[in-house]
């Protein structure tokens, strides 16, 4: 066996606690340690009320995956700038499954692929046979939305299916 594939065999994916919001602080430097980490990211409204696009946000906040050997040292891990400290119950570190990683990416996957809706923008809403405008606030959860309707002179708040909105074609004149 290639001693690349035995290690690889030899090693898990671990969680390591990171300082408040100094995750990619921490990726980084471990990183630059040779490590492989891991720290998977979700588009979220940008914090600015007027920012009309997506921002990257930790899936985790405060946290991050690594992988590496059981039997290594982890006192270059603890001493690391932005990591707080290491997952444990008892002593020992808790290993995560490689099984629970692979599903995290294939979701992430998923959702970098699904086309979104962005705060405040014009959408069409379709449900039977009618059409309607309205604006989009922001997903709730992976397959519904919540807009902003104009029902009977006031805008409403509504949650429905993510899948009965489209996008309203812009016109340039």
């Amino acid at each position: 066996m290639d001693a690349a594939v035995a290690d690889r065999l030899n090693a898990n994916w671990y969680l390591i606690q990171t300082k408040p919001r100094q995750e990619a602080r921490a990726e980084e430097h471990l990183a630059r340690q040779g490590f492989e980490c891991y720290r998977p990211l979700a588009e979220s409204p940008a914090a600015s009320a007027r920012a009309n696009r997506l921002a990257e946000q930790p899936l985790f906040p405060g946290y991050l995956f690594i992988h590496m050997q059981r039997d290594a040292s982890w006192y270059p891990i603890r001493s690391t700038r932005g990591v707080s400290r290491i997952v444990s119950f008892g002593p020992n570190p808790c290993p995560v499954s490689d099984k629970l990683i692979d599903e995290i990416r294939q979701r992430a996957q998923v959702a970098a692929t699904t086309p979104g809706f962005h705060h405040g923008e014009k959408v069409r809403v379709v449900t039977g046979g009618s059409e309607m405008e309205a604006i989009f606030l922001c997903n709730d959860g992976e397959e519904r939305a919540v807009i902003l309707l104009n029902l009977l002179q006031r805008q409403q708040r509504v949650v429905l299916a993510r899948e009965s909105l489209q996008r309203v074609a812009s016109h340039a004149y």
